[in-house]
């Protein structure tokens, strides 16, 4: 088939290799000017590393090369995926600078339009990130404020430390990025406040200076310990019978964080325990941020927001909502992302969306209603390559037919279900229903059984205590090529119509 891939990050690239590998013509629009998706030059803020270290943030055949450090910086990675689409021939598919602007389904397939071109296409694959477009807040007196020499800019608009040198600097937010921005900011700014709506539990990336935390959270193990909405094997010990060991294992780590980072002297102790991660941004600490905080650089504004801009003398400030002012040369929002779909026409999006907005993705890959459609990336996790080479392989066995799929009304009661464990365990931070952390395993195990393909047993279990090693499914890929040529070619059929589904929802 001719694919249409929107996007060159992890997930594209992943998809376009393995698709490519399976016979199909691939082509892959990037409106960046570089593959890498969020590690773009045009999108990398300083301070940007990895949150897994690159073992685990490898893709399955395909090793980060062993002179990067644990924890890659943004340009590393951005390499890293460079080297991976020369390696497997993936250039030539490439399109860089290339916006798609609409997609629409008609005529058995689909019709895509960039800025210079229309296409047909017989399948489309939607890999643009569920980090894609930048959430800023809408402040009032922002006029005024720009008026008087303030900018407010989202984090990924920021790629180097000069706009904040000698400045006075707001950074709103205190997940990972904000973190992580804030440190080289504090460096050279006049001043660096963190304006935290609420405190989240940072996992120290080594325990106690010494345990690396892949050792108990990038295990099987670590993800058991976190409720999952079906339970097996070891889960019904540990959330049964084993409850209150379970508990004392992961809220130990909350531990360990206040005594780490001196949380208390610095009131930064968030509420609720270590276990509640889950139902926000789940942050590794940024090397030299509670650092920043105990020297003075940067003061964190905890349980605080924004309440408008504006100017004093001249000059830009903001003021919080208990009234503090502040001057704010550069606000800098890392307030995170939204996860849209603009190329898509209305009445897809109607077909795609629940009532509440978010995506009813089965697997986080198919649309229950919109045939010939599917998604990668959509399954943010701690193993996010693998959870997308995985699901590549899943897209390119149901191009063949060879997924055996539940009838709709199955998919969409497995999905249903899925987003509302998901509503429980996050507190409905699942960004539309693309966040599976901390269940990635459990992810690729659904994917990989539906299509009766996984690594042994024996290497499996090894895996609850030692760190998930994606190079241990480097087989899986060959072995699905495999058994996809050595069965007949399903016939390329036109696209079924779209099934009856409930009104009401809103894309």
């Amino acid at each position: 088939m001719r694919v249409a891939i929107i996007g060159a990050g992890v997930a594209g690239l992943s998809t376009a290799k393995v698709l490519t590998q399976a016979g199909h013509d691939v082509v892959v629009f990037e409106q960046a000017p570089d593959v890498g998706g969020v590690w773009s030059r045009t999108r990398r803020y300083p301070g940007l590393t990895t949150q897994s270290p690159k073992a685990q943030y490898s893709l399955s055949d395909f090793p980060m090369p062993r002179d990067y450090p644990q924890w890659p910086s943004g340009e590393q990675v951005q390499a890293y995926l460079a080297a991976y689409a020369e390696e497997f021939g993936l250039m030539p598919a490439v399109r860089l600078n290339t916006r798609v602007t609409a997609a629409e389904p008609g005529n058995g397939g689909w019709t895509v339009t960039t800025d210079d071109a229309t296409e047909t296409f017989d399948r489309l694959i939607v890999a643009n990130g569920v980090f894609c477009e930048p959430a800023i807040p809408s402040y009032p007196g922002l006029a005024e404020f720009t008026a008087a020499g303030g900018r407010l800019r989202a984090g990924t608009e920021v790629h180097d430390v000069e706009p904040a040198r000698g400045k006075h600097v707001l950074i709103v937010g205190y997940g990972k990025s904000a973190c992580d921005i804030t440190v080289p900011i504090s460096q050279v700014a006049a001043s660096t406040d963190v304006i935290a709506r609420h405190l989240l539990w940072k996992v120290p990336r080594k325990i106690g200076g010494v345990l690396n935390f892949k050792l108990l959270l990038l295990t099987r193990m670590g993800e058991a310990l976190f409720r999952y909405l079906r339970l097996r094997g070891v889960e019904k010990f540990l959330h049964g019978p084993g409850n209150g060991m379970r508990t004392r294992m992961i809220n130990s780590i909350g531990t360990v964080s206040v005594r780490q980072f001196r949380l208390d002297k610095h009131g930064l102790v968030p509420p609720g325990q270590m276990e509640d991660i889950v139902k926000g941004a789940i942050g590794l600490a940024t090397e030299g941020f509670f650092e920043g905080v105990a020297d003075g650089a940067i003061t964190v504004h905890h349980d605080r927001t924004i309440a408008r801009l504006h100017a004093n003398d001249g000059s830009p400030y903001a003021e919080l909502d208990d009234g503090t002012s502040l001057p704010a040369d550069l606000v800098i929002c890392a307030t995170g992302f939204t996860q849209g779909v603009p190329f898509l026409p209305g009445d897809v999006q109607e077909r795609l969306f629940d009532e509440r907005g978010n995506f009813m993705l089965y697997r986080q890959i198919r649309p229950i209603d919109v045939p010939g459609l599917y998604f990668n990336g959509y399954n943010s996790s701690f193993f996010s390559p693998l959870n997308a080479e995985m699901a590549a392989l899943w897209i390119a066995a149901d191009l063949a037919n060879a997924v055996p799929l539940p009838d709709p009304a199955s998919m969409r009661r497995m999905v249903t279900d899925q987003l509302a464990f998901m509503d429980i365990a996050t507190a409905t931070h699942h960004c539309r229903g693309t966040k599976i952390i901390p269940f990635s395993m459990h992810n690729v195990d659904e994917v990989l059984g539906d299509l009766d393909l996984n690594i042994s047993a024996p290497v499996r279990a090894s895996h609850w205590l030692n760190p998930i090693n994606p190079a241990a499914y480097r087989r899986i890929t060959p072995a699905l090529l495999k058994r996809l040529s050595s069965t007949s070619p399903a016939p390329r059929t036109a696209l079924p119509p779209p099934a009856p589904h409930p009104a009401g929802r809103k894309p």
